[in-house]
């Protein structure tokens, strides 16, 4: 099976672009990665809407194409379809395989996905389950709500549940949904507040985003 736009037999590298709001720690272990060859792919774009976002400067430290996409007014819904058109032009104009969100704090409608479409995935810090439920079963049975939004790690701790995870999926225009390419759990110690969670939380992500666009490259490249 070969990305959309790609040929059977193809030599150049799988192309990832990465879109991001913050740190970029989700970056850099990409690009730890590709530097020991365990990547199968190629960092050509990353993009942020925050011009404070670190993983801008570690995108440039390793001279990969970077850009600035500012969203001015996001309640307005025009201004944010521009945007939209806006970041889906800088994308598309490094013909990507493969576009990772990762921390990216937008959520991005149709106008965007329909670009790329099955491309785009995102990290998202709690687990899902692979039917869009409410809810998800751990591995010892134990039904958890399926938490979502932006604040996930905060509201793991607020409703006291024994463990939470990390999910990679497909981005579809639902939010935080779409089909499941990987999950793994992690469990809420009782000492944790919401920085030791979140970055143990950060450690699992950054392996499982590994595995997966390594998997894709290799599936497509």
């Amino acid at each position: 099976m070969n990305a959309p736009g790609s040929q059977p037999g193809r030599t150049e590298p799988y192309r990832v672009a990465v879109l991001l709001s913050g740190s970029g720690s989700n970056l850099q272990a990409l690009l730890d990665a590709q530097a020991e060859g365990m990547l199968g792919a190629e960092i050509v774009l990353v993009a942020g809407d925050r011009a404070d976002a670190y993983g801008l400067q570690r995108a440039l430290r390793h001279g990969i194409a970077t850009a600035f996409v500012p969203l001015r007014h996001p309640r307005d819904p025009a201004v944010r379809a521009e945007w939209e058109r806006r970041l889906a032009d800088v994308t598309a104009a490094f013909t990507p395989d493969l576009i990772v969100l990762a921390g990216f704090m937008r959520v991005l409608s149709s106008l965007f996905l329909d670009r790329f479409p099955n491309r785009v995935i995102n990290q998202h810090p709690a687990l899902l389950p692979d039917d869009g439920g409410d809810t998800f079963v751990t591995s010892r049975g134990i039904v958890i709500p399926a938490l979502r939004g932006a604040h996930v790690v905060a509201d793991a701790l607020r409703l006291g549940l024994p463990v939470t995870g990390c999910t990679i999926h497909r981005v579809t225009p639902a939010v935080d949904d779409g089909p499941v390419l990987a999950r793994a759990e992690v469990p809420v110690l009782p000492a944790d507040d919401e920085t030791a969670l979140h970055e143990r939380i950060k450690a699992v992500e950054h392996r499982l985003i590994i595995e997966v666009v390594a998997r894709l490259a290799r599936l497509n490249g």
